[in-house]
């Protein structure tokens, strides 16, 4: 098995059961090994009392593309820390992607960035997230 096969086999194991991600209306774009892409359409639910997209939709978008990131070895990790920046606000019918990409991986622990943009390209925010990983496996090899 390739590494991007697993990454795509861990990433429909994961989804099967992800059911906070969907509950969100995000979308899983693409996957490969330390790397994910996921989106969403900001709605009218998400929004904040001053009307922009609530920073705890935005983070969980980052944190789901970071979970994806760095379980895309079939090796099932676990945040340990996380922070987010917000750069600039989110609006009511923006695209936002988030882009996860694996910095270090050394031993169980690995280190993520994951970029917000909207579909202007403009960076909405930057997380970074730090992985452990733990006993077991989310599909059997």
């Amino acid at each position: 098995m390739t590494p991007k096969e697993r990454a795509e086999k861990s990433a429909e194991a994961m989804w099967a059961g992800d059911q906070a991600s969907k509950w969100l209306g995000m979308s899983l774009l693409s996957v490969d090994e330390g790397h994910a892409v996921l989106s969403l359409t900001v709605g009218a639910h998400q929004t904040n009392a001053l009307g922009t997209c609530h920073g705890g939709v935005s983070f969980a978008l980052a944190d789901s593309a970071f979970a994806f990131a760095c379980n895309s070895r079939n090796q099932v990790s676990v945040g340990q820390h996380t922070t987010m920046s917000y750069l600039t606000a989110a609006e009511i019918g923006d695209v936002l992607t988030a882009e996860a990409r694996e910095v270090s991986l050394a031993g169980r622990s690995g280190v993520y960035d994951v970029t917000v943009k909207n579909q202007n390209k403009t960076v909405i925010a930057e997380f970074r997230g730090c992985s452990r990983a733990i006993r077991g496996q989310l599909f059997e090899e």
